[in-house]
């Protein structure tokens, strides 16, 4: 009794765009499965033999039929991942090295972002499970508990990115927040400054600056820290004006960190304004180290985080991952690599 059987990947039925995989064979002079293969796992054809398929692709304008070879492998090859904001620099520069790694390992990315709304990422969360992606990556290691919950359930690897935790969904690659913030209090501590300022948005990972940074300036017995914070995604009127209100509440305010570089040189700009000599008379630092913040003047000093290394390195344990055997997901040395920290460094520059 003929029975029905999940489609062959790649099978050779015309495509959504036309032409069929034997006539790129064909015209690349290599077989079918080998088209296949280019198609699904680029990184085990030779380059040689990957840019004549992908020449004869492109000449024949096929589209491969993606559907047939999802239902045989149970895979969609495409990973979801959900931002913020893509209007910040470095989020995209972290989405860009995630990209760059998924493409080489034959995966397409999906991006969503929150618009840092919590309830917005659940949605994106059950749009992606719905879609059947392979994985998810995630700004943040704080979210609803019903995310939590859910992507644990569903069992796909999930990598936390951005902030550091000891309880991943599943895996994490980042810093932590709050020791970026207590270093850049050391930083302006040891320049002798005493009335400090915070201008930061109102969210989940700079209020964790803030807190290490309050903690470290606690520690010495100082006046509490003045306290702007703004609605993100921040801008550079927003750091101009968070400094003005921040001498208005202390008018003796020395210095001011601001939860990312966009603030930062709204601050700069709020010191030429006023007349005010950085760092003489206000020093100024800021977040994540953009091209921005060397080329301002004077030149901005920041927090270094690898966000172009964070995207590659959290797309390196997908693959990890997605290519294991089920058996070897348990392995002691799958457990080390759960949590990556990259670390951070204070760039200390002209403005403080």
């Amino acid at each position: 009794m003929a029975t029905n059987k999940a489609a062959p990947a790649q099978q050779d039925d015309p495509a959504p765009g036309g032409g069929r995989m034997v006539d790129v064979a064909r015209m690349a002079g290599v077989s079918r499965v080998t088209v296949s293969r280019a198609i699904s796992h680029p990184h085990q054809v030779s380059p040689a033999t990957l840019a004549a398929v992908r020449d004869a692709i492109a000449k024949l304008g096929y589209v491969p039929n993606l559907n047939a070879g999802s239902l045989a492998s149970r895979r969609s090859r495409i990973v979801g991942a959900i931002v913020p904001t893509l209007s910040n620099a470095w989020f995209a520069e972290t989405m860009d090295g995630l990209g760059e790694v998924l493409e080489d390992g034959g995966y397409q990315l999906l991006l969503g972002q929150t618009r840092y709304r919590q309830a917005q990422e659940e949605s994106l969360i059950d749009a992606f499970i719905g879609r059947q992606v392979d994985a998810v990556v995630l700004t943040g290691v704080s979210h609803a508990g019903t995310v939590r919950a859910k992507l644990r359930r569903c069992g796909m690897p999930v990598v936390e990115t951005w902030d550091l935790t000891d309880d991943p969904i599943d895996m994490v690659a980042g810093f932590s927040n709050r020791a970026a913030g207590a270093a850049v209090a050391a930083h302006l501590l040891a320049r002798g400054h005493r009335h400090l300022g915070f201008i930061g948005a109102e969210e989940d990972r700079a209020l964790k600056r803030l807190a290490g940074y309050r903690e470290t300036i606690a520690a010495q017995g100082l006046p509490d820290v003045a306290v702007c914070t703004v609605t993100p995604p921040s801008s550079i009127a927003d750091g101009a004006r968070g400094l003005v209100e921040l001498v208005r509440q202390n008018p003796r305010l020395q210095a001011v960190y601001c939860s990312n570089d966009t603030l930062g040189v709204g601050a700069l700009q709020a010191c030429r304004e006023q007349g005010w000599a950085v760092p003489g008379r206000m020093a100024v630092v800021g977040f994540s180290d953009l091209a921005i913040a060397a080329a301002s003047v004077p030149a901005l000093s920041s927090v270094k985080v690898q966000s172009h290394e964070m995207g590659r390195r959290a797309g390196q344990m997908l693959l990890a991952r997605l290519g294991a055997p089920d058996s070897a997901r348990d392995s002691a040395r799958e457990r080390e690599a759960r949590i990556v920290d990259l670390g951070f460094s204070v760039v200390a520059r002209e403005s403080s």
